[in-house]
């Protein structure tokens, strides 16, 4: 793509990125030549939303500066939802038993586990290109889940789900989808179905797990 005449944000450069993190249990790429990785998957804190709206406002107001006002609105009232949504969240962890979540999956969601004081156990981080866990990283999870008698198991969207099937089955915690907002399908696309929307679901969800 030509993009010689295109102002590009990128919206990494909006937050403040972290390196992915590999926890206790997790299993590992192990590639010595790789280059210090990221974390891409920044949205999915709304804190970080909040700031990339901000971003995309600026921008935005810069480039057509005729309609600044027309953008400064829209990204006051959409700031103002997502200060809502964060809310929300504080407010599920605040009152929480636990702090503690398990993904049968990769984990993209390191930056809202930062934001709202989670610790998180998983088979992968966000960005890896493993898709089958070894028996230890299961067994692992599995006695992680009854040790601390966690209620739910976690996976992302579109997933195979057979992890998390076979955790559930072992252990009798519920299975459920935290959505990381990385991926819809055709049909929720078709339908409009929007951040707001995915993340508000999540509050749930989340609350299941937690209380």
């Amino acid at each position: 793509m030509n993009t010689e005449n295109m102002q590009i944000l990128a919206m990494m450069d909006a937050v403040e990125a972290v390196e992915e993190e590999i926890v206790e249990g997790m299993e590992d790429d192990d590639d010595e030549e790789e280059e210090t990785a990221y974390d891409e998957h920044v949205w999915t804190s709304p804190r970080n939303a909040i700031l990339i709206v901000q971003a995309i406002s600026t921008l935005l107001c810069e480039t057509d500066p005729v309609n600044a006002g027309f953008f400064r609105e829209n990204a006051a009232n959409y700031i103002e939802e997502l200060t809502q949504l964060n809310a929300a969240f504080e407010e599920v962890v605040s009152g929480a038993k636990r702090n503690t979540i398990v993904f049968a999956d990769r984990f993209p969601f390191r930056y809202f586990a930062d934001a709202y004081g989670l610790t998180y156990f998983a088979a992968f981080p966000g960005c890896s290109t493993e898709t089958e866990p070894s028996a230890a990283t299961v067994a692992f999870l599995i006695n992680k889940i009854r040790a601390e008698q966690i209620p739910v198991v976690f996976h992302i969207e579109l997933s195979n789900e057979r992890m998390a099937n076979t955790i559930s089955e072992e252990t009798g915690a519920k299975k459920l989808l935290l959505h990381s907002c990385h991926n819809i399908t055709k049909r929720d696309f078709d339908s409009g179905l929007s951040y707001l929307e995915i993340m508000k679901a999540n509050i749930e969800t989340l609350r299941e797990a937690l209380h």
